[in-house]
């Protein structure tokens, strides 16, 4: 009996112990998963491409109406936008993680999808510093600790190599960069965008304001004076509405600058492909 006994314990201590995953998402809240989620859904673009990014794209059976990179994402599922969670395709789906966005998504279809038990990570992308955080974070959560950590270095190279190539300048230029026209939206302090303007040489007139994005009045502008305006390809032509002020230095110097929005406005790796055609456009006027 004693043989037994001791036999079996030997037999257990030998045995490798099944850990858990712990994963602490940005609202402070913990998961925890016997083994890495393998049924995935992500309610952005941006994460839709992050969770590509660190190699669990195979993991994914539902995305947000505008995940539509990388090509594989146009394939998977479709469960609503950021106006509305199908909730009864979630449940379809038979989902163990759900990834979704605090800056983004709506907090009464997170709280819904909380409501269901279904476990929700919630993300908060803002500086970008976040990109290399949100990979390994996302890395770790599904499986992939080892991809996440060798993206989040590649990008950290990445910006690193962007910073010696900008020219050394004695006064920075001022840029308002405008989200939308109405209302009058554009980026404050903590924004990926303001950091972006400043790898560049640029200085966001709005600097000041805390919100990531924040509507701002046209007599707030002109009060700033902004030597350019930048705009993103997703935004209307706007030298109409800014031409009749003649006293704005961005129409003296007739600096209205489009960049590409598909890369600059989703805090990815892709978007340092963004913050280098940024800098291309600046650099006459920082030179």
């Amino acid at each position: 009996m004693i043989t037994r006994l001791v036999f079996w314990i030997c037999l257990m201590l030998a045995m490798p112990l099944q850990a858990s995953l712990k994963i602490v998402d940005d609202a402070g809240d913990t998961l925890v998963f016997e083994r890495p989620p393998q049924r995935i859904i992500s309610l952005t673009p941006h994460l839709t491409e992050l969770l590509f990014a660190v190699g669990a794209g195979e993991q994914l059976v539902g995305v947000d109406s505008a995940s539509d990179y990388p090509p594989a994402a146009l394939q998977l599922p479709r469960i609503g936008d950021f106006s509305r969670v199908n909730l009864e395709r979630v449940l379809a789906a038979k989902a163990d993680l759900v990834v979704a966005w605090a800056g983004g998504n709506r907090a009464a279809d997170i709280h819904q999808l909380k409501r269901m038990g279904l476990p929700v990570l919630l993300t908060d992308a803002r500086r970008l510093d976040d990109v290399p955080r949100l990979l390994r974070l996302l890395g770790k959560a599904t499986g992939h600790a080892v991809q996440g950590e060798a993206a989040a270095r590649a990008f950290a190279d990445r910006v690193r190599a962007i910073q010696p190539e900008q020219p050394v300048t004695v006064k920075q230029v001022r840029v308002f960069y405008q989200i939308w026209d109405r209302p009058l939206m554009t980026v404050g302090s903590e924004h990926w965008i303001s950091d972006a303007l400043l790898l560049c040489g640029g200085n966001n007139v709005f600097d000041d304001l805390r919100a990531a994005s924040p509507v701002v009045s046209r007599e707030a502008v002109l009060q700033r004076a902004p030597d350019i305006v930048i705009v993103g390809s997703d935004t209307p032509d706007m030298r109409g509405q800014w031409q009749g002020f003649a006293a704005l230095p961005a129409v003296k110097n007739n600096a209205f600058l489009r960049v590409n929005a598909d890369l600059l406005h989703r805090p990815t790796p892709r978007l340092l492909d963004g913050v280098e055609e940024l800098c291309a456009v600046l650099a006459p006027y920082v030179r």
